[in-house]
């Protein structure tokens, strides 16, 4: 304490920033552009010299982005810098894939399910113009674009700065990181599954232990053939060549292996897919590998007073059907508004506590659905019961639409007030007669009031809030059937009505998210 006290005197900072932010992957970074966008001051401090890593690039660093995902890029102007999707065609098509089998479109636990069986008939309000459900991209191309990002709107990112303490009083959070001392207002720990902020910072972390230790490496197998492509469970674990060399594993050792710290050599790495696979392929070489496991926690809440947690820092699961970077990118959306109108004191009282009720929720329905896939792929005789029917189960239309609806994300929902079966949900990307779409008009990050038929106590109304809330009176090509809205700046409806309204009562729904400007 006393080294601690001693940087702070010689080495404090004269600058308060609204928000300090530790770790500068996709989330925060992210999260960064969103309290920018709404003119806070941000500094994000990352302890690795440069964002570069082989882990970060395909194929290891290959990411699928949900339909929020994708809609958080329209809705901020990024989609069309992403590249990288218009070349990886159908990421579930195996090197031995006919051109005329069934479009595999995701799977559960390994299980695939097609697009064939999938009935998007059933979700009315994705409308023609809405964004895609699913694409594919990789860590370091979201790192590039959201960095670029940050960097335009004013963050300030510091690289290779190691955070060792944070401490807090009732109106700033000192963050000590090497020898300098930095000052905001907020803290929000990005800094991934071992967050030191959420360690420092007093957060309960509860949830269950591995059942496994997961490999991804890409190796020169001798005798490759013997392995096939596809994923294979057997008696003994998990194993899947996507490509030739390119393997995953699950080793059911309770984590053992990933716990203890040991590198993981090409002796070792051969003995595990042998033991798996039940083959005598020789590995000659390995170019790079990696470890992990089915480790699930949650914090048990997100703030500590001007402290809070988003991403991986607040959740960890398995990377099973890779929802853990939707999840954070997730986080960032709900939480920066709200944090940005909580510093400019345009916050409704209780506002940020939403941040936690609502994406609580949704942190455990990810975690349970990755734990269900680790139940699924364990070998064991009850397991392989399961799969059966399982499998049965994708291969029908409730199961393969329920299945695309939960990896896709197209039934995220916060339980707000409203009758309107939408509320809660992603607004629907309404196509305008002027040519534009709902996106367009939300790279700002404002509320929107959106009005289809010229509502005169409408727009008195939206012209009260005009730094938080847009106004906006147009035509759609295809409104559903509605005459108004309210979107939060996360998208998300707050109030929509398909018949006439009473002006007190969009007021009320208006002022529980936005105070008047």
């Amino acid at each position: 304490m006393n080294e601690i006290l001693e940087i702070q005197q010689n080495n404090s900072t004269s600058i308060l920033y609204d928000v300090i932010i530790v770790g500068a992957g996709p989330v925060g970074l992210f999260l960064a552009s969103e309290l920018a966008l709404a003119n806070c001051s941000v500094l994000v401090l990352e302890k690795t010299e440069t964002s570069f890593s082989p882990l970060k690039k395909i194929l290891f660093g290959m990411r699928g982005l949900s339909a929020p995902s994708i809609e958080l890029l329209y809705r901020r102007g990024l989609f069309s810098t992403l590249e990288l999707h218009k070349k990886i065609k159908n990421p579930h098509r195996s090197a031995n894939t006919t051109q005329n089998a069934p479009r595999q479109v995701g799977h559960f636990a390994g299980l695939p399910f097609y697009e064939k069986d999938v009935d998007s008939s059933r979700w009315k309000y994705r409308l023609s113009s809405s964004t895609e459900t699913s694409l594919m991209t990789e860590m370091l191309e979201l790192e590039t674009i959201f960095t670029q990002r940050a960097e335009e709107l004013g963050v300030i990112i510091q690289r290779g700065v190691s955070v060792n303490h944070i401490s807090q009083s009732s109106d700033a959070v000192m963050v000590y990181a090497d020898n300098q001392v930095f000052e905001s207002k907020w803290l929000v720990g990005c800094d991934g599954g071992r967050s030191l902020v959420r360690k420092i910072g007093g957060f309960e972390f509860e949830g269950t232990e591995p059942t496994f230790t997961g490999y991804t490496a890409l190796v020169d197998i001798e005798n490759g053939d013997q392995l096939g492509f596809g994923r294979h469970i057997t008696d003994n674990g998990m194993y899947l060549q996507s490509q030739p060399g390119y393997i995953i594993l699950q080793d059911f050792d309770e984590g053992a292996f990933h716990q203890s710290g040991d590198s993981i050599t090409l002796e070792h790495l051969q003995a595990v897919l042998r033991h798996i696979s039940s083959t005598d392929v020789t590995l000659t070489k390995v170019h790079q590998a990696t470890t992990w496991t089915d480790r699930a926690r949650q914090a048990t809440t997100y703030r500590n007073n001007r402290i809070l947690l988003a991403g991986d820092a607040a959740h960890i699961h398995s990377p099973l059907g890779g929802q853990g970077l939707n999840l954070g990118l997730g986080d960032a959306l709900n939480l920066g508004w709200k944090l940005a109108a909580t510093i400019q004191n345009k916050a409704p009282e209780g506002l940020l506590d939403t941040y936690f009720t609502e994406r609580y929720p949704v942190g455990q329905k990810v975690l349970d659905w990755s734990r269900a896939q680790v139940e699924v792929m364990k070998p064991s005789i009850q397991s392989r019961a399961l799969r059966t029917v399982m499998q049965d189960l994708l291969q029908t239309q409730d199961g393969a639409t329920y299945m695309a609806e939960r990896i896709w994300g197209i039934s995220l929902h916060y339980p707000l007030e409203g009758i309107h079966p939408l509320t809660g949900y992603s607004a629907p990307n309404f196509a305008f007669e002027d040519g534009s779409t709902l996106a367009d008009w939300t790279h700002e990050g404002k509320g929107l009031l959106l009005d289809f038929e010229n509502n005169t106590s409408l727009k008195k109304l939206g012209a009260q809030y005009p730094s938080q809330l847009r106004y906006i009176s147009i035509r759609a090509t295809e409104h559903l059937g509605l005459k108004a809205l309210l979107i939060r700046p996360d998208g998300i409806l707050a109030w929509a009505s398909e018949d006439n309204f009473e002006e007190e009562e969009v007021r009320g729904i208006i002022e529980k998210w936005f105070v008047k400007g």
